[in-house]
């Protein structure tokens, strides 16, 4: 359904609300229930998808809605939605998009479209997937979730001429991997990339013979829940175990009867940006007797603070790769958030050869960049054997702190030879915060502001510092 206007009716409108700012909904998708009430859900509403001050009014056959003068903002981001973020707007597809951002800088009447709605899903269907992408299922059963879901797989492209079987990388967000017309910014080129590969090999001349990606798409309106193993008081969430539950009890299983898999942990990853990079990194970091491999791009581990209080629980385990992405055009604690974490892991025994981290200053939260650096990260996790990681369990390790992120008090240990340490905390400007001199092996931090602080800890024998987040 479409709904038009015509010039006189917006001249008429305009000469009684010379400087109102309007949003105009000009296109509403066809399947639109007739009696749903339409509404503006942005950082203006603190995000409430139904509020009834922010709903849109129909006048003479035109949805619109006209911003409150008490609003000073002229710029904000937000999306349309049927009352719930169930039922939030999403692509030509039915998936989910970016955030809108609805600009009066230039203008006092913004036009929109709406192409559909996530819980109704979209019309078109991609026409540019290539022979080896297979769909195993579009409603593949999550009992841990009681729901269904697309799954799909793409083989290497020799895989009906050979007998070998291949290592297995778990993917989220599919919907974005591998074809244009159905990604809402994108595609990642994950099949083009592999194919490469295939071809090329690997940098160095290491030869590649290939791998299975499993591509899960995501749930739309139930995403945020199943990429998050804990709620966020502002965003919901908290079904992330369930979704990994279904990953390693329900889909790994099949995969690994029906396709010719190394079905091992040394032979099997996992991979995801945003939210995806966040389920990804505890998924791995909880199946470290699955997962030997772990793709975090760009994670949102702004999501919750449990995350680094998890990853340090669950310690060093087995022998890992993990590697992480981060762009400089994206969120202002993205950097600090994953050095935050990699700190996290070195403290409870991970070693830096189990780590990967890669800064590209024009990165940006999109999938462009994510396709850009799948190459890269593809390679680094399936190059070597994981079994060639020495484990930092086998080195000397002196100098720890935890927890971190910390509350109250910062723990350390030193080595034997060390008998007392002197710390001093420096706080993001550089201005030095704490002075601790005693053979005690904590710190007080009760007094600090939540942030990041760098830690810096000397001994009769060595310094080492640290970047430790006070919660």
């Amino acid at each position: 359904m479409k709904i038009l206007f015509t010039t006189l009716f917006i001249s008429l409108f305009y000469f009684s609300a010379v400087s109102q700012r309007v949003i105009v909904i000009d296109e509403i998708p066809a399947n639109t229930p007739p009696n749903d009430t339409l509404y503006l859900a942005a950082e203006i509403t603190n995000w409430n998808p139904g509020n009834i001050d922010f709903m849109f009014t129909e006048v003479d056959g035109v949805l619109l809605f006209s911003i409150p003068d008490s609003i000073q903002s002229n710029s904000f981001e937000g999306k349309i939605t049927r009352g719930s973020w169930a039922s939030v707007e999403g692509n030509e597809n039915g998936s989910v998009i970016p955030n809108r951002t609805f600009s009066f800088a230039t203008t006092d009447t913004l036009y929109i479209q709406v192409l559909s709605w996530e819980d109704l899903g979209g019309t078109s269907t991609p026409g540019d997937l290539p022979p080896n992408v297979i769909t195993i299922s579009n409603d593949f059963y999550m009992p841990e979730l009681n729901r269904s879901r697309r799954v799909r797989v793409c083989l290497p492209l020799d895989y009906n001429d050979t007998s070998i079987d291949y290592p297995v990388l778990y993917m989220h967000d599919g919907q974005n991997l591998f074809s244009a017309s159905e990604s809402f910014a994108g595609e990642w080129k994950v099949d083009e990339s592999l194919a490469d590969f295939e071809e090329n090999g690997f940098s160095g001349n290491v030869d590649f013979s290939g791998a299975i990606v499993v591509a899960i798409d995501n749930g739309g309106s139930q995403r945020i829940a199943e990429y998050t193993p804990w709620a966020n008081p502002g965003y919901g969430g908290g079904q992330g175990a369930e979704y990994m539950e279904f990953i390693v009890n329900t889909l790994k299983p099949y995969v690994d009867e029906n396709y010719r898999t190394l079905a091992d942990r040394n032979n099997t990853g996992i991979m995801g940006s945003s939210l995806g990079g966040l389920i990804s990194h505890y998924g791995a970091m909880k199946y470290q007797n699955v997962f030997s491999k772990a793709g975090v791009l760009s994670p949102s581990f702004w999501f919750t603070d449990d995350i680094y209080d998890f990853t340090f629980e669950q310690g060093h385990q087995e022998s890992m790769k993990f590697y992480f992405l981060a762009g400089g055009l994206e969120s202002a604690g993205l950097v600090g958030d994953i050095t935050s974490m990699m700190d996290t892991m070195m403290t409870s025994g991970f070693s830096e050869s189990e780590i990967k981290y890669k800064y590209v200053a024009n990165g940006q939260h999109s999938e462009w960049f994510w396709a850009q650096e799948f190459p890269a990260a593809f390679e680094w996790l399936f190059t070597s054997a994981v079994t060639n990681i020495t484990s930092k369990e086998n080195e000397a390790v002196n100098i720890r702190v935890f927890p971190n992120p910390v509350r109250d008090t910062l723990n350390f240990t030193l080595s034997e030879q060390d008998t007392f340490a002197d710390v001093e905390i420096y706080d993001t400007t550089g201005r030095l915060v704490i002075v601790h001199s005693q053979k005690k092996n904590h710190v007080d931090l009760s007094n600090l502001k939540a942030g990041n602080y760098l830690v810096k800890i000397t001994t009769q024998s060595e310094m080492q510092t640290f970047n430790v987040v006070k919660l």
